[in-house]
């Protein structure tokens, strides 16, 4: 008979290893379970505080959280085939948001180029303008497109231009983060060889940088252009004009074939650019390469 093996024993330093470890996985047990019973816990809670303090139970709203929608249905299913005139109706404030999210991209898209030039430790020397640049574009995108829309509304009042402007405001401090990341990861090299032959700042950024990044830039800003259509749409909530302000108006009068087109025509729009995007940015990419 072969004879048997007997199992090494582990040194010492590896038992204690091990034991910690089941230690820490029971901890981690222990601390999980606490966690799931402490979220039960405040849900609960606060679903009785919240239907002590409404005229409603809360459960009982829940259980009629698709009953709107299912209304609105019915209501553009009822109209019949003259629902279409109503999708039509509304097409030019939806050209409208359009206009507000293309011209608000384009703006911010060139304006970020500048400030993220200004903004690249490969490009500027002083610590101090890359500091003010980066820092202001933080706080370009710190608040969100509503936030700038309300501080123009009130300057400005109830127009396109407050949306314009504040989506400006926003797709700049975020695509200039972006911007300077990408410019800041390029090949040296042109822009070594410019500087060596006494090529000034603006050439190098001209002939050396722009060339790079140019493809990357125009994906982003496409990118940034799916994301402004719904921001316009959402400025037009608090009166800065497209079609926002139209769908607005109709679920306050609970019009719901109006309110159907309105979202078929938005949905249907996302979906469009969505796919024209992702089409244009694998054109730029692969043509790049």
């Amino acid at each position: 008979m072969p004879a048997q093996k007997t199992p090494l024993a582990l040194p010492y330093h590896l038992l204690v290893f091990e034991e910690r470890l089941r230690q820490i996985e029971r901890l981690r047990s222990i601390y999980t379970l606490l966690t799931i019973f402490s979220t039960l816990f405040i849900v609960w809670f606060g679903m009785n505080v919240a239907s002590e303090s409404n005229a409603s139970s809360l459960s009982r709203g829940i259980s009629k959280l698709f009953d709107y929608p299912f209304d609105m249905t019915e209501d553009a299913w009822n109209y019949g085939w003259g629902w279409w005139s109503i999708v039509f109706k509304y097409l030019p404030e939806l050209i409208s948001t359009f206009n507000i999210a293309l011209f608000s991209t384009c703006l911010g898209s060139l304006l970020a180029i500048i400030l993220s030039c200004l903004a690249s430790a490969n490009l500027i020397n002083s610590t101090f303008v890359i500091q003010v640049i980066r820092r202001t574009m933080d706080f370009f995108r710190s608040f969100p497109e509503i936030v700038f829309a309300m501080i123009f509304l009130y300057l400005i009042g109830k127009n396109e231009l407050p949306a314009i402007l504040a989506i400006t405001i926003h797709t700049t401090g975020a695509l200039g983060k972006l911007f300077s990341e990408v410019i800041e990861n390029i090949d040296v090299k042109p822009l070594d060889g410019l500087r060596s032959t006494g090529g000034s700042w603006v050439k190098r950024v001209r002939f050396a940088v722009l060339p790079q990044v140019l493809p990357s830039f125009f994906s982003y800003a496409l990118l940034r252009l799916e994301i402004n259509v719904r921001a316009s749409t959402i400025l037009g909530f608090v009166g800065a004009g497209g079609i926002g302000e139209a769908l607005y108006t109709v679920i306050q009068w609970r019009h719901g074939a109006e309110v159907t087109a309105i979202m078929a025509l938005l949905v249907t729009t996302i979906i469009f650019l969505d796919y024209c995007s992702t089409y244009l940015r694998i054109y730029l990419v692969e043509s790049h390469r």
